[in-house]
Parts: C-alpha cells; sequence; structure tokens
C-alpha cells in the first residue's frame, strides 16, 4: 500500500498493513526493559496469530477477552490486532481486576475466548482460554477475512466510578477515525518517541495503543510507574511527547523530578483521564521548562471526541475547545443548548464515528443521543468558547439549599501548600442532608481546623469541610482517578 490509502479512513487492520508498508524496520511499540515491536513484526505477528484464532474456531462478530499485564505490551499488542483481522471483536481487561470482576465482565459481553498475558493466571471465565503463542500456527499472509468501517472492533469497559463498569463498543471507524494522516503530517511529528505509562484496558492506554499505529514517533512504556523510573526514561529517550493522568503529574512533582533529571526534551506533556488541578499544571509548567502542558477531555463512551487545552495561567480551569473535528456543547436536561456561561450538560460529538453500550439498554438512550455523548458532567462554555467544568453530575454535593461544586473545593486544597493529593466528596448529614468531606495526602501533619482556615477567605461557608481524612494515598482506580466510594465507606468507619 502506499501513501493514497492516507486519504481515507481505515481499519484496524488496515492500518497496520499500511505502516508495515511504508516503515516495516520502524519501532513501532517500545516496552522498557522487555524489548520492542517493529511494524513488520507486528503485522506479521498478528496475521499468524489472526489464522490460529480462525483455526481453534473463532468467528466474525465473536468476542476475544485480552487479559495482559503491563509487561505483556507487545503480546497484547500483536493479540488485540489479531482479533481485529479474524473479524472478532477485543476485549481488553485489565489484569489489576480482582478475578471475580475479570470474569464477570467476560461473562456480559459474551466472550467466547480468552488470550492472556506470560504473567497473568489462566482465567476462568467463558470459553477456551490460551496464550498468544499457542496461536502460532505457522500460517502466514493476511487472513481471507474481510472487515468493514461499521464492523464492531472493541468492547472497553468504563472505569466504574460511580457505579457499576459499562462496555463500550467502538467500531473499526470509530478507532480509525485518529488516522489516517499523510506520513508527513502524522501526529506529534516534533518527537521521536512518546512517553506513557497507562495500563491496558484503560481507554488512554487504548489511545496509547492507536497513537503507536498512526502517529509518528515510536511508543513507549514501562510496566511499572514510579516517578524516578519514569523520569530516567524520558532523559535515555530523550522523549519528545509524555502522557500522564494527574495523579501521576502529582507523583513526578513530589519527587522533585526536575532537580535530579534533564527533561529538556519535552516539548509536549499531555494530561488525560481528569480535569488537571491548576496547581499541578502550574507545577508542570516550572518542571518541564520547554514543554507545552495540555489537558485532554474525553471518556471511554466519547473517544476519539475531545477538547484540548493548552494551560494558560489566564484560564486555569479550562479544558478547551473542541479538536480534530470534535464539537461540544452544554444543555439542559432537554438536550437544548445553553448560552455562554450558562452552566448545563457537557456533550461531545465525533461526527459519525459515535460508540454504544454493550448490552445496558436502560442507559443507552440517555448517553448516546444523535451522535451526542453525554459526558455526566455539569461545565459552562465562556464566551470565547472555552470549556469549564463545574463538577461532576453524581459528585455534586447537595448540602441543604446548596450546591457544592467539589472540583472548585479540591482545587482550594490543592494550592494549601502542605496538600499534594486532595478529593471532596459528600457525606450524610442529618440537618442538612449532605455535607463536605475531604481526603487528603500530605507532607505533614495537617487538621480539620486548619484546613478550614486556610479555606475560610477561599471559599463559602456552607463549602467547607466538616470532615478531614488524612490519607497516606487516596484509593484510585486503573485509570488514575479517585474513588470516591471508597472514601465515603472509610469516612463511615
Amino acid at each position: 500500500m502506499g501513501s493514497t490509502a492516507h486519504q481515507r479512513i481505515l481499519t484496524v487492520p488496515e492500518l497496520l498493513a499500511d505502516r508495515a508498508f511504508d516503515e516495516p524496520e520502524r519501532a513501532a511499540l517500545i516496552v522498557a526493559g522487555v524489548g520492542t515491536l517493529t511494524f513488520r513484526e507486528w503485522d506479521e505477528r498478528s496475521d499468524a496469530a489472526a489464522h490460529g484464532l480462525i483455526a481453534c474456531g473463532v468467528g466474525r462478530g465473536e468476542k476475544v477477552g485480552l487479559v495482559f499485564g503491563a509487561r505483556d505490551w507487545l503480546d497484547f499488542a500483536v493479540t488485540w490486532t489479531a482479533v481485529l483481522k479474524a473479524g472478532a471483536v477485543a476485549v481488553p481487561i485489565s489484569d489489576r481486576m480482582a478475578p471475580v470482576q475479570r470474569d464477570e465482565m467476560l461473562v456480559r459481553c459474551g466472550a467466547t475466548a480468552v488470550l492472556y498475558g506470560q504473567i497473568v493466571a489462566p482465567p476462568a471465565g467463558p470459553g477456551w482460554a490460551g496464550t498468544a503463542a499457542q496461536l502460532q500456527t505457522g500460517t502466514t499472509g493476511q487472513p481471507d477475512v474481510r472487515v468493514e468501517l461499521t464492523d464492531p472492533a472493541q468492547i472497553l469497559f468504563t472505569s466504574g466510578t460511580t457505579g457499576r463498569p459499562k462496555g463500550v463498543r467502538a467500531t473499526h471507524a470509530n478507532l480509525g477515525a485518529r488516522g489516517p494522516i499523510s506520513p508527513k503530517r502524522r501526529a506529534f511529528a516534533h518527537s521521536k518517541y512518546l512517553l506513557h505509562a497507562f495500563p491496558i484496558g484503560t481507554n488512554a492506554g487504548q489511545v496509547m495503543l492507536t497513537h503507536a499505529l498512526t502517529a509518528a514517533p515510536a511508543v513507549v512504556t514501562l510496566p511499572q510507574f514510579t516517578p524516578a523510573r519514569f523520569a530516567r526514561l524520558i532523559e535515555s529517550y530523550s522523549a519528545g511527547t509524555v502522557f500522564v493522568v494527574p495523579a501521576m503529574a502529582t507523583e513526578l512533582l513530589s519527587a522533585g523530578i526536575a532537580a535530579n533529571h534533564d527533561l529538556s526534551s519535552v516539548l509536549l506533556l499531555g494530561s488525560a483521564a481528569s480535569a488537571l488541578p491548576p496547581k499541578v499544571a502550574a507545577g508542570l509548567v516550572e518542571a518541564f521548562p520547554n514543554a507545552t502542558i495540555t489537558n485532554y477531555y474525553t471518556s471511554t463512551e466519547a473517544s476519539p471526541a475531545q477538547t484540548i487545552m493548552i494551560y494558560d495561567p489566564q484560564r486555569p480551569s479550562a479544558l478547551g475547545r473542541p479538536a480534530a473535528g470534535s464539537e461540544l456543547k452544554v444543555a439542559d436536561s432537554n438536550g437544548v443548548r445553553l448560552s455562554p456561561g450558562e452552566t448545563g450538560e457537557v456533550w461531545l460529538r465525533a461526527g459519525p464515528y459515535s460508540r454504544s453500550y454493550h448490552g445496558e439498554e436502560d442507559s443507552q438512550d440517555t448517553v448516546f443521543r444523535d451522535g451526542w455523548v453525554r459526558m455526566g458532567d455539569l461545565g459552562y462554555v465562556d464566551e470565547d468558547g472555552f470549556l469549564h467544568l463545574v463538577d461532576r453530575d453524581s459528585d455534586v454535593i447537595k448540602s441543604g439549599a446548596f450546591k457544592v461544586p467539589t472540583l472548585q473545593v479540591e482545587a482550594e486544597l490543592y494550592e494549601h501548600p502542605d496538600v499534594t493529593e486532595a478529593a471532596v466528596f459528600g457525606i450524610s448529614h442529618p440537618v442538612m442532608g449532605m455535607a463536605v468531606a475531604a481526603a487528603v495526602v500530605a507532607t505533614s501533619p495537617i487538621s480539620l481546623a486548619g484546613v478550614r482556615s486556610f479555606l475560610g477567605e477561599r471559599l463559602a461557608q456552607h463549602e467547607l469541610p466538616t470532615r478531614l481524612l488524612v490519607l497516606d494515598r487516596l484509593p484510585r482506580n486503573d485509570a488514575g482517578k479517585v474513588i470516591k466510594q471508597t472514601l465515603r465507606r472509610i469516612a463511615k468507619e
């Protein structure tokens, strides 16, 4: 295939075949301390694995669970693509999940087979189970399976911070919407290497995998994130592009990596998964002197629709404008667009490439509507078209006659000199119905009275925490998001 293939949206197998044709020996994916996968190896190995799947009886449209650990990114990439080449549907699931939850997800999605990595115990889910190596039948060449853009390609489960994780179905058109692009205009062309440490089975991790297919730099990841290891990789690869989640950014700043490592190669530092607290964004500006600090706002349901915000100290809380063909609106409960400055529900749309829920009919119409995706957040658009979040709809604390947005309280807590992480949530109150509680990670002893005194000139009286939890670390899921249900349970103990 030549560059003319880049003039249309491609299926995932076509994207890989195109890169393997143009740049066969170029590194696509590197796992630090494990190995490297070139585009030619990726294409040939996934062809062989796809033949193995077909020989095992996996048919078009069947669901195949993929349970891989962070050291197995190379095998995961091969088997994920092999499943799609066989015309089946890949279901990535993090190996960090409890076995009971993992197996329940496999049953819910209707998996007929499960593939797992070298360091993962064989799942007890439905159908047969095997490793990537067991699929190598010796058959080469592209499988004789026609894959259409409208065919389902993947089911990815949401993070489940507000309830049971939901399976989100994406087609090849949805995944391929991140490409195609001219070889001379590939994303992140300023970089030879793109570094991240996102887990398999998360939306952020899957976005990085599609970047390995479509973007200019080789994608580098490491099996286990620590600030020191991450900083060493930035130095050793002279990484030009780095992606983190806010929790990782906080750890990097707390560890003081800028004092011990050369971070000057980083030209773009992107944060995903949740809003980047303004104080953390400002800290990243100082730590990465040559980097543009960028916040990406999307969700498992909305991807590839997104807003992108280059950090602006004049708009520290803004999450940017819609990008890459996306559309944004803030609407009332009936879906009617609101005027700038009015707070309502945030919706995103990415043209005809909308995703959908798998087996969640009760939630389908409330989240997906005419190509639009309800984000579950409350926010507003300012006069210049920048999105500002007020809070997660389910997180707003209704205390007496007031509604307290937790994001605002969290942002002010981050300004406390001793606070490195903060999360705000509601707890039951006998009179007010709900009251404000906060959980923090602090560098020195901290008290509720001291926190209330610090916040007294920054927040209204009804926004001040009435309960303070001081923890060694905040409970987070694989995507790096704080699990507030766990905090509420701790507060009751």
